[in-house]
């Protein structure tokens, strides 16, 4: 498919993790893609969106999935929403009923409480990254769900592209699906206070 949008891909990766080949593979070979790897996920964000050319970047996992449907979907979204931070619908790969259950949460919450995170695939101008201020470095954890904040907070419209990625379960089938469940809405909910109340 051709690329309409000047659009560059960052791809975060962890300590020792090899490439994604799959999601690479998926990527039209005319794209400009940024593997990024630095001493944490926000540093390797915020690393990938400095060495990016295109006028948006593309905030993808590397254990996710790519759509038939993602290019045209995403493009036709940035089109018409140029100022918006762009999010996908999430799925899980394996995992069953339980993480069908998750998947349906996050979905809800991204929808009704504009509060999608980083495995949905945020898309935006990189001018308006930049104002942003970019991925916290210094939090703890969530540094997606901050950068959504902030987002929130400069009166930047959310939009929701109409097609899912998948990313893998990985952590949930080797940490258990109840704790890890658990303790990403406890994680969660205890940023929305500290933010609330900062």
């Amino acid at each position: 498919m051709r690329v309409a949008v000047p659009l560059s891909v960052i791809i975060p990766l962890a300590p020792h993790e090899p490439k994604p080949t799959a999601l690479l593979d998926a990527l039209p070979p005319e794209i400009e893609v940024i593997l990024s790897q630095e001493a944490g996920r926000a540093a390797s964000l915020n690393a990938g969106a400095a060495k990016a050319t295109g006028a948006y970047l593309w905030f993808v996992h590397a254990d996710s999935s790519l759509p038939e449907d993602a290019w045209h979907k995403l493009q036709k979204a940035i089109a018409d929403q140029p100022q918006a931070l762009h999010y996908f619908d999430l799925a899980f790969a394996g995992g069953g009923w339980r993480m069908k259950i998750n998947s349906w949460g996050a979905n809800l919450r991204s929808r009704f409480f504009g509060c999608p995170f980083g495995d949905q695939g945020f898309c935006l101008e990189k001018q308006l990254f930049d104002a942003l201020g970019a991925y916290p470095e210094t939090a703890p954890y969530g540094e997606d769900h901050l950068f959504v904040w902030q987002a929130h907070g400069a009166g930047v419209k959310l939009n929701r592209v109409a097609t899912r990625l998948t990313t893998s379960a990985r952590k949930y089938q080797q940490n258990g699906w109840l704790k890890t469940t658990l303790l990403h809405q406890f994680l969660w909910l205890k940023q929305v206070v500290r933010v609330k109340w900062q």
